[in-house]
This record gives structure tokens, C-alpha cells and sequence, in this order.
């Protein structure tokens, strides 16, 4: 161990294991110069639980890609509650510089904002299989069919948008009684376990056999190259 290695940032992508994260940010806190960025990986893993007690924790930032992240740009900054606001705005710059979009957080929370969002989904796909409303099949088409092609350009709320003939304002006087009614029916989490699992792995392995995902996994990135390439020629939006 040496102290004081000048670099603009150093970023952490070990394994989701919180001991592991703590002592990785333990050596590198006593490594760094007090203007190195540290950044993490973690998908879930609050920036809060591992920076605490270090020296540099207020230039500690979580900067979360998406998978695969060379064709899916996004990626969360979050920062704990100590992140110095120059040091998260230092690395939405340096995301920036490499070409990534990044996605602010004002502040922590479990999950961030993309599992938060993709959890949504999938929790709600495994209870409408497990109350045996539809097949897991569905749910894949619901999106690779309908939402998903909509989502790929356009947003939640930028769909909401212009699904009311006068925007956002109209669309909540439409639709909010309607989506609070259905949101109250969703009931608690439920484990994906049991014989919905088997349900829903058993039509996975069937469409993409375990020993065949890395082909399928090749496959994915051939699309998500041609998407890339695809947005970057999208025609500009109105404003």
C-alpha cells in the first residue's frame, strides 16, 4: 500500500457482495488523493452502506450502468448522503465525457431508480402468471410488442404525454382515478419461488435453452448495436 496515487477517478465493479464493496472502498479511500472520484457499480446497493467511515466518502458516487452498457448509454449518479455536490456533478461529467447519458438522483434510495422500475415490471408480470391471468409469454410480448417499442425512444411519462389530446395535465384527469384503482389491487411483493418459478424458467428454457444463452446473449448485442446505430440516425423531435 502506497498513498496518494493521482488520478481523476478510480471505479469500483466488483461483484454485488456489500463486505466486498467495503473493504475495496476501505483500500482505495487510503490509496487516493483527496480529488480522486470513487465510483461504484453497485445495481442495488446504497452508496451510504460502504463509504460511512472514510476519509473521502464525500467524493464517493455511485454511477450504475445499464447491461450491456456499450450499447445501452444510460447510467444512475447517486449519491450518498455525505457525496460533496461538486463530486456528483464531477462524475456526471465524466460520464458524459465517455458518452454515457446520466440519470441524476437527488438522493439515495433501495433499488435506485432503474430496479426500482424494472422490479415494478417483473412483480407485477409474476403475480399476473401466478393468478393465473396470462402466461409468461404474454408478459415478454406485452413488451417486446407493445411497451417496449414505444419505451425504446419515448418514455414513461413522455407516453402519458401524448396519450391525451392536451398533454400530461389532461392525461392525469383521464386516467388518475383509473391507475390508482388498478395500483391499489397489486397487494404486497410476492418471491419468485415455487411453481410459478418452474412456470416461468421452464418457458425460458424452452425459448432459450441454458446451454444456448450465450449465442442468444451474442444475439442481444447484435440488436442493441443495430438499435444504437439506429438512434443515432432517429429523426430529431419536435419542440
Amino acid at each position: 500500500r502506497s498513498s496518494g496515487i493521482n488520478a481523476e477517478y478510480g471505479h469500483e465493479c466488483v461483484p454485488e457482495n456489500l463486505a466486498l464493496k467495503q473493504r475495496v472502498f476501505s483500500d482505495l479511500d487510503g490509496l487516493v488523493t483527496d480529488s480522486t472520484l470513487l465510483l461504484s457499480s453497485t445495481s442495488c446497493i446504497m452508496p451510504s452502506q460502504f463509504t460511512e467511515s472514510l476519509t473521502h466518502r464525500g467524493n464517493c458516487v455511485v454511477c450504475h450502468p445499464v447491461n450491456p452498457p456499450h450499447y445501452c448509454p444510460a447510467v444512475e449518479v447517486i449519491p450518498s448522503p455525505w457525496t460533496l455536490p461538486e463530486s456528483q456533478a464531477r462524475a456526471v461529467q465524466v460520464m458524459r465525457d465517455i458518452g454515457m447519458k446520466p440519470v441524476v438522483a437527488k438522493k439515495e434510495c433501495d433499488g435506485f431508480i432503474l430496479n426500482r422500475l424494472q422490479y415494478a415490471v417483473l412483480q407485477e408480470g409474476w403475480r399476473l402468471i401466478q393468478d393465473g391471468v396470462c402466461d409468461a409469454k404474454d408478459i415478454d410480448t406485452v413488451m417486446t410488442a407493445g411497451l417496449g417499442i414505444r419505451w425504446s425512444f419515448i418514455g414513461p411519462f413522455e407516453t402519458a404525454h401524448l396519450n391525451a389530446p392536451d398533454g400530461m395535465r389532461d392525461y392525469a384527469e383521464r386516467y388518475s382515478a383509473g391507475i390508482v384503482r388498478v395500483s391499489e389491487s397489486f397487494g404486497q411483493p410476492r418471491p419468485f419461488e415455487g411453481p410459478t418459478l418452474d412456470q416461468v424458467a421452464g418457458y425460458l428454457e424452452g425459448e432459450m435453452p441454458v446451454e444456448k444463452l450465450g449465442e442468444v446473449r451474442e444475439w442481444r448485442d447484435r440488436v442493441l448495436k443495430d438499435m444504437a446505430l439506429f438512434r443515432q440516425n432517429m429523426p430529431e423531435r419536435p419542440s
